[in-house]
């Protein structure tokens, strides 16, 4: 269908233009994204007052169903829909939800020492959490597809073009994390998820507006025939749709159960486990058994490490808002912000490193780099430790210490993540190569869940008010930052012992 396009034809700055159509829309849908998850914890905890346990059961929730979603898009985009078509119900169910956030009515009070919340604005909440998962389900995955698409394999543009989409992520994830942080905690939380929603509208209008850039790319298979009655009633593209906006309402249900997802999730990941290691030992060759049982521990370590990694939106959060000297200016969702800088900052700085490592012959392998990246998020965390020790008499933390641990992770985000993903393709024997990366979204999905549980187990309040005594609250995070720091740089030291064991049994592949 497209073998006679002349990519060259359309290029602007030595890229095709679709690119930066792509560049604009993910980086507002990004803006949408990563401005909601800023102010999510805080929301919970300071409007509908949850208490740290229940609220980060429902943060993890959240991002839990947020890193599945984008296996069943996937699935929808590929067999029916088409990325174009995807994308933009994606980010119509994506403006619903965050414009939806932004009908936060009264907020809750206590009466007789119990909370009283508004079952209507809370419903209307947890609705709007579920227009965003399935948005970004359909959205996300979908979007990087068409990136692809319009490079060749051999195209030696295609890692530049990747680049420059990457930064588009971050560039809309730092911008978010200050503007819509600073506007909902200052001026009103419907300020900060409005203009959440506005950023993805913004990202909406541009794809729709110069989708001819996209070269034909992302329209839907061969043999989908969406315009087939199905009853005689509707097209099969209206029953998509029908299905997913019927979908929302399931997950509605589901952001409100967040203990019966954590046993799906155990239950699901336990089979999955199981079937991978019959599925290697009985179906393939030495060789290919190898690959995939380290394809296998390397999902595992991945989800130790973002099940601490994604501690910024949730404790990390909170820990900022009770005990970091902020100033009269910054508020706690704007220090996200710290991640996404970081890796514009060093993002091409690692990349130029492994680049002249390897050409000495001493880059480290896949695994020693997981376990590089577990290490330095327990080093973060360490860092944090060491400065409430330093802490002054009000319970207050420089906003250095919050800095530098910022930078570990994302030092350590950076060994891990970029190489991961590209392992999972390189290791997976290739009959079931769609389904490891499937896999590979879902180990993210355990993780968020498992970042939820572990912030639960910080709890300071049970809700009802907030945190009044910043000494006793300093005293409960350093006490477990200090155990996720040790367990997590004993791990990372494990990792990288076996590391050499794990890279033997990749027979050859880097």
């Amino acid at each position: 269908m497209h073998d006679n396009i002349e990519p060259m034809s359309t290029d602007f700055l030595g890229h095709p233009r679709g690119l930066f159509v792509l560049f604009f829309t993910e980086m507002w849908e990004r803006f949408s994204y990563y401005g909601m998850k800023a102010l999510l914890i805080l929301y919970l905890t300071k409007h509908f007052l949850y208490g740290d346990r229940d609220a980060s059961l429902i943060y993890g929730t959240y991002g839990s169903l947020v890193y599945a979603m984008p296996v069943l898009g996937g699935i929808i985009a590929d067999r029916y829909l088409g990325y174009r078509k995807a994308i933009t119900f994606g980010a119509i169910l994506l403006v619903c939800g965050h414009l939806g956030m932004a009908i936060e009515g009264p907020p809750s009070t206590i009466v007789n020492g119990e909370v009283v919340r508004g079952e209507f604005y809370n419903q209307i909440f947890y609705l709007s959490l579920a227009f965003i998962i399935v948005g970004v389900g359909f959205l996300k995955s979908n979007i990087s597809t068409i990136v692809g698409q319009l490079y060749s394999q051999d195209d030696p543009r295609r890692d530049g073009g990747f680049t420059i989409f990457y930064m588009g992520i971050n560039i809309g994830a730092f911008v978010a994390t200050l503007a819509c942080a600073y506007l909902g905690e200052t001026y009103g939380w419907r300020y900060g998820f409005g203009l959440a929603g506005i950023g993805m509208l913004f990202g909406l209008v541009i794809f729709l507006t110069y989708q001819d850039t996209l070269l034909g790319y992302g329209e839907p298979p061969q043999g989908a025939h969406l315009e087939k009655r199905v009853l005689g009633i509707f097209s099969r593209e209206q029953l998509i749709y029908a299905v997913s906006v019927a979908f929302v309402f399931l997950v509605w249900q589901l952001t409100q159960r967040t203990g019966e997802l954590g046993i799906v999730l155990i239950i699901f990941s336990t089979l999955i486990v199981g079937w991978i290691v019959w599925f290697s030992i009985a179906k393939c060759e030495p060789v290919e058994r190898d690959r995939m049982l380290v394809m296998l521990c390397l999902i595992v370590i991945s989800v130790f490490f973002w099940a601490l990694f994604e501690q910024a939106g949730s404790s990390l959060t909170l820990f900022t808002d009770r005990n970091i000297a902020m100033g009269n200016f910054f508020t706690a969702g704007m220090f996200q912000s710290f991640n996404p800088m970081f890796i514009i900052i060093f993002a091409p700085v690692l990349a130029w490193l492994w680049t002249r490592l390897s050409r000495q012959g001493i880059e480290p392998s896949t695994p020693a780099k997981f376990g590089l990246g577990i290490v330095q998020v327990g080093l973060g965390f360490a860092i944090l430790v060491y400065g409430t020790t330093q802490a002054s008499d009000d319970g207050k933390v420089a906003v250095i210490w919050l800095a530098l641990m910022y930078l570990l992770h994302t030092t350590g985000e950076l060994c891990l993540s970029p190489v991961g993903l590209s392992m999972m393709t390189k290791l997976s024997v290739q009959r079931i190569a769609a389904m490891m990366m499937g896999v590979w979204f879902l180990s993210s999905s355990f993780a968020a869940y498992a970042a939820g549980l572990i912030a639960a187990g910080m709890q300071i309040e049970d809700g009802g008010g907030g945190v009044t005594n910043p000494l006793a609250s300093l005293q409960v995070y350093a006490s477990e930052f200090e155990r996720l720091a040790i367990i997590a740089v004993v791990f990372g030291i494990f990792v990288l012992a076996i590391a050499p064991l794990l890279k033997k049994r990749m027979h050859g592949i880097h």
